[in-house]
């Protein structure tokens, strides 16, 4: 085989892998939109609230970052033994539910050698737990990136930590996710990782918000560069007051968010539309049974379903 030819084939295989982790599985109708919530929004809530509330507002999923603050998940009582495991799934089967995403707390920006054993063990044990629950997805990122620290360092260990990763979960139907986080928000960065992260376990979350408040690049430029590689959204709205971020109810705010969603809607993407409510981090904004609420209430209006 030729070397441009091998180049193309490979690049085919790893797009149509990538393209099977996603939920294409589900029944898609581009009226009705995947939904699910991170966890992050309902921080107090029981595992028993969570699932019930999904339930019952309509969604179709559950991203799980943390139950009860805990953010560990092997930790939490759902998840640390077979029988637990294998009892929470029924749950999830009997609510008619999924799990979106595991919101693991990795972070691949780190240089120091046992730092970065550490996030990159919490990333294979949130794969090994993705694979028991059948959950197509792990989100990994990096925060701010070190001051005394080259960025185009901090870009490699990324990318090492992303193939490192995607290593692990092969053989899986797992793939791991770089959220455009802490400063790996411009696209132009984003696209570098991506690119030389290349590997059919490898793929992105769409913040469009963590993006947006800080580039104030148009989605459809975003969208133009990324789109092969969003597997995820997180979706989520917020006014800019003198320079602070204020996260607000969906259409409330200043981020184009509704841009993004049809440019999503109107193109490849079949996977959720994941709501971020950042309660845990920001217990002043408004109550999980409001915003999460209102959310699906956006949503149907905005595509009519």
């Amino acid at each position: 085989m030729k070397p441009s030819n091998r180049r193309e084939f490979l690049q085919t295989s790893a797009i149509l892998a990538a393209s099977a982790l996603a939920p294409s599985s589900l029944k898609w109708d581009t009226a009705k939109p995947l939904l699910s919530f991170s966890t992050l929004g309902c921080p107090d809530w029981t595992f028993k609230e969570i699932v019930e509330f999904a339930s019952q507002h309509n969604y179709d999923a559950i991203e799980l970052r943390g139950i009860q603050k805990q953010l560990d998940l092997l930790q939490c009582s759902e998840f640390n033994s077979p029988q637990n495991i294998a009892d929470t799934i029924k749950i999830m089967q009997d609510h008619h539910l999924r799990f979106s995403d595991l919101g693991s707390s990795a972070t691949l920006h780190f240089a120091d050698p046992a730092e970065r054993k550490k996030n990159l063990d919490e990333g294979r044990r949130f794969i090994d737990l993705a694979v028991k629950i059948k959950c197509p997805f792990v989100r990994v990122f990096p925060n701010n990136f070190p001051k005394d620290q080259d960025k185009n360092e901090t870009i490699d260990l990324i990318v090492k930590g992303l193939l490192e990763l995607g290593e692990h979960a092969k053989g899986s139907r797992v793939a791991v996710l770089v959220e455009s986080h802490g400063d790996l928000v411009h696209s132009n960065d984003l696209e570098k990782v991506m690119k030389d992260a290349k590997h059919p376990h490898v793929g992105m979350i769409w913040d469009v918000a963590n993006m947006w408040t800080i580039t104030k690049e148009p989605p459809a430029d975003v969208y133009a560069k990324l789109h092969k590689y969003i597997l995820h959204t997180h979706i989520k709205d917020a006014k800019l007051d003198d320079g602070k971020i204020n996260y607000v109810f969906l259409g409330k705010g200043d981020v184009p968010i509704f841009d993004a969603i049809d440019l999503l809607a109107n193109g490849d993407y079949k996977g959720y539309y994941s709501f971020e409510w950042e309660k845990l981090w920001h217990p002043e904004i408004a109550a999980p049974e409001q915003a999460l609420a209102y959310y699906v209430d956006a949503m149907k209006k905005h595509f009519k379903f």
